[in-house]
């Protein structure tokens, strides 16, 4: 098998060889990492009410879910015509980080599938349009920090997802090259800008906001190019994620 071809996905004995297909693991963090999307589009949704912005909850992830913190400015900026805008991004992230102190935990079964990759000697790093401060935050609340070595964010490039910008520079400073990537997303701007960088993608759908709409979302990221739709880690690794979480 060559570097960034799939192994037979319907077999679970060879799942784990479509891990080790590949150079690097590239993790969107919030809803992939972070079971964060929740809380993020409810206040997030809250947030844009006190600006004048009045947006259904399922409107708030379809166009938001994903998208940088420049993206979300620049749209209050555009829409909200009631008062200022500066502060939005400080009473968004007040809240958020504070319900993140409080709530947040990662998503099922995702450090059990963090030991599987250090056990195929498989590098991984985090690229999200979080801020830095975004994700040290809620690395933090779910005592995290130490398991990721690499971290990258929009804040790093110029132009954010669906632009390829972000997982390039992630790939190229870990040194592998993009067709040797995987990345696993769950969001469809990160689709996409994981199929422009021309690397695998995996769609996630195990987080919490997509509950009860797993399969339309991830017909939804099939459609946006993903490679492979899962609905949980053990999708990816079944033998060796269950074995850890008993040890």
């Amino acid at each position: 098998m060559t570097k960034g071809e799939p192994a037979d996905q319907e077999s679970d004995t060879q799942l784990p060889l479509l891990l080790d297909a590949f150079s690097l693991v590239i993790f969107d963090f919030d809803g992939v990492i972070a079971d964060s999307e929740t809380i993020s589009l409810s206040t997030l949704k809250e947030t844009f009410t006190k600006y004048g912005i009045d947006m259904p909850t399922q409107e708030v992830r379809r166009q938001f879910l994903g998208k940088s913190l420049a993206a979300i400015e620049t749209f209050v900026a555009e829409h909200c015509t009631q008062r200022s805008t500066s502060a939005f991004a400080h009473d968004w992230q007040a809240e958020l980080f504070r319900r993140f102190k409080r709530e947040l935990s990662p998503i099922s079964n995702v450090t059990s599938f963090l030991g599987v990759l250090a056990s195929l000697q498989v590098p991984y790093c985090i690229a999200s349009s979080g801020t830095f401060e975004r994700i040290a935050v809620a690395l933090k609340a779910m005592q995290m920090t130490a398991l990721f070595e690499n971290v990258f964010s929009a804040e790093q490039v110029e132009h954010g997802k669906p632009a390829p910008d972000l997982f390039l520079h992630a790939a190229a400073r870990v040194g592998v090259a993009p067709e040797n990537c995987l990345v696993i997303e769950d969001s469809p701007y990160g689709v996409r800008a994981a199929k422009a960088a021309n690397m695998y993608c995996v769609g996630f759908v195990g987080g919490a906001h997509l509950r009860g709409i797993e399969d339309r979302h991830g017909e939804f990221l099939r459609q946006q190019g993903a490679d492979l739709i899962i609905p949980s880690y053990e999708s990816l690794a079944p033998a060796l994620v269950t074995q850890r979480t008993k040890q």
